[in-house]
This record gives structure tokens, C-alpha cells and sequence, in this order.
């Protein structure tokens, strides 16, 4: 066949779904539904508002934020699973959703890696250890001492949280017993733990870091390899010779598994071109997010080794769903 031939018959060759996607992905004037199953006000939901308002504004379309909390992020997320996957619905999750799958083995109403496909990974926001401003413990080594020494107890914002995972494998690797103590989200735990009522928290970023400022918190260590920006004078985990405790609470888009490839391929490539705007990812930054954008095949295997990593940690823990 000539090589002009060819390219008059291209069009002919495409899969329906890029000739799907190429005219009517997105439908200009159209809604996108973005579901966030965590409640308003949260690093996800703030992350979410972003994107989307950016996402609406490049398309001409109107992106609404849809919360539907619940159940450890499953309420949401099986709502969009069972979404017709027309490019028009799209869900954010959390590292919470990778520990999902193994929590919720058996139990949950909707295959989580079969149901659902990768977008993009957005951001990370790393976790924090923090204790009372008036604590005996001055830094991470004095954590590990007192966690070796004695009873400590240690607040998260939920059962399977990612608070409470960085806990389970801090234990695991310290061969301690740190004990556990769920709250109903991130700022009871911050309460309590600002009156003294548990020994330290494991937290999310976004959650403690104006307690940190504040004076009413020390940060003790950022469970990272590198330092970050909100707190460029606190050391890391791998600073403290635990490099394996790093840890970030990243979020990300995913949609129905039935979508086109071809429209999550758009779709992922313009969720990369937002993040990469440097207004974008100094306002990522300010809420505690580093800016971490990779495609839908990148995002991929990354989600599945995030999969893996947690579901060894709850088993070592022993941690369930209820």
C-alpha cells in the first residue's frame, strides 16, 4: 500500500474508541462529575477542587465535586465503579483505597482493580510525626527509645487510615507495640493530642502543620527521603536511619473501567499538563502536597505496588476493616 494510501485510510484503522474520544471527549458545555468519597474540607477534597476548577475552565465544562464519604473511602468508590464509563465520572482516590483492597477482601460490593482504571496520580503529601509541644520527646530517636521503653499511644483519623498503616509498620519495623487509637478523621486526633491525651500521631500533613507553626506541636521527623519545603528544618525518617518508614498520602483520579483508552488517555494527559503549571504547584505546596503527576501507565504500577506494600503491613499487623 502507498504511503498516501495509508494515511487516507488511517481514520478507517483507529479503534472505535479513539474515534469515540477524538469527537465528542469532552463535550464542550457538558458536566463532569468528580466523586470525592471523603467529607468536604480534606486533602483530597481540596486537591479535587483544584484540578477540577482547572480541568472545567481548559474544557469548557462544568466539573461539579460530588462528596460521598463513607466506609473508608468504599461508598464513593463503588459508586463510580459501577458508573457508565463515558469519560463523565470520575473518582479521586487516596493511598487509603490501595489498603482497601486488601481490608475490604471479600467484603466489598465492587472489584476495586477490575472495575476501576487509572487516570493520573496527582500529588503526595507526607506524614508527619508529631507529639505535644510539652513532651518528654524531644526527637525521633527519643520516640524510638520511649516506644521501646514503655507504653506509648498513638492517634489516627481512622482504622486503615494512612495514620494508622504508618503506625502499623512503624511498629513492625521497631519491633514495638505503639498502641492504636481510631477517631472519626484527622482533627479529634489533633485535639486530643494538642491536650495531651495521646502520646503522638502519625498524621497527615494538611492536618497538623498549622499546629506545628502554631507551637502547640513538635514535629519529631517527616516520613520521607527528602525534607519539605512547609518544614525545611525537620529531619527525615531516613535522616533517622528508617528509610523504609516513608510514607505519602497521595492522591489521584480514577474512572470506570469501560471508559475508552482513548479518553483516559486525554483525560490523563491533561491532568499532567495542569499539574505541571507552576501556579498550581505552588498552591499544591502550600496545602502540604508535592506535586508527583504521572499518566495512567506510570500511575498504574504504581498503584499496584502501593497494593502490595500495605497489604503485607495489615497482614503483619493484623489489621481489619471493622
Amino acid at each position: 500500500m502507498q504511503r498516501r494510501d495509508l494515511l487516507k485510510a488511517l481514520p478507517l484503522l483507529l479503534p472505535s474508541s479513539l474515534a469515540w474520544a477524538q469527537a465528542d471527549y469532552p463535550k464542550a458545555g457538558g458536566t463532569i462529575r468528580y466523586v470525592v468519597p471523603f467529607p468536604p474540607g480534606g486533602l483530597t477534597d481540596v486537591m479535587a477542587r483544584l484540578v477540577g476548577q482547572q480541568l472545567g475552565t481548559r474544557w469548557g465544562v462544568n466539573v461539579v465535586i460530588d462528596n460521598k464519604p463513607g466506609n473508608g473511602g468504599q461508598i464513593g468508590a463503588a459508586e463510580v465503579a459501577k458508573s457508565a464509563g463515558d469519560g463523565q465520572t470520575l473518582l479521586a482516590i487516596t493511598l487509603t483505597h490501595a489498603a482497601n483492597v486488601t481490608l475490604f477482601k471479600g467484603k466489598a460490593s465492587f472489584d476495586f482493580q477490575k472495575e476501576l482504571r487509572p487516570v493520573a496520580l496527582l500529588a503526595g503529601s507526607p506524614i508527619l510525626v508529631v507529639v505535644p509541644a510539652a513532651s518528654p520527646i524531644k526527637d525521633f530517636a527519643g520516640l524510638i527509645a520511649a516506644a521501646r521503653g514503655g507504653k506509648l499511644n498513638a492517634g489516627s483519623s481512622g482504622n486503615g487510615t494512612p495514620p494508622h498503616l504508618t503506625l502499623a509498620l512503624f511498629n513492625d519495623l521497631m519491633k514495638t507495640e505503639v498502641q492504636h487509637v481510631p477517631y472519626k478523621g484527622g482533627a479529634p486526633s489533633m485535639t486530643d493530642l494538642i491536650g495531651g491525651q495521646l502520646d503522638l500521631v502519625f498524621s497527615n500533613m494538611p492536618e497538623s502543620i498549622a499546629h506545628v507553626k502554631s507551637g502547640k506541636l513538635r514535629a519529631l521527623a517527616i516520613a520521607s527521603s527528602d525534607r519539605h519545603p512547609l518544614v525545611p528544618d525537620v529531619p527525615t525518617t531516613a535522616e533517622a536511619g528508617l528509610p523504609q518508614l516513608a510514607v505519602e498520602n497521595w492522591t489521584a483520579i480514577m474512572v470506570p473501567a469501560a471508559t475508552p483508552e482513548a479518553a483516559v488517555a486525554k483525560l490523563g494527559a491533561e491532568v499532567l499538563k495542569i499539574m505541571a503549571a507552576p501556579e498550581i504547584e505552588e498552591r499544591a505546596r502550600t496545602q502540604g502536597f508535592r506535586v508527583d503527576a504521572r499518566g495512567p501507565q506510570a500511575f498504574g504500577a504504581y498503584l499496584n505496588s502501593e497494593v502490595e506494600r500495605w497489604a503485607k503491613v495489615i497482614a503483619a499487623a493484623k489489621i481489619s476493616a471493622d
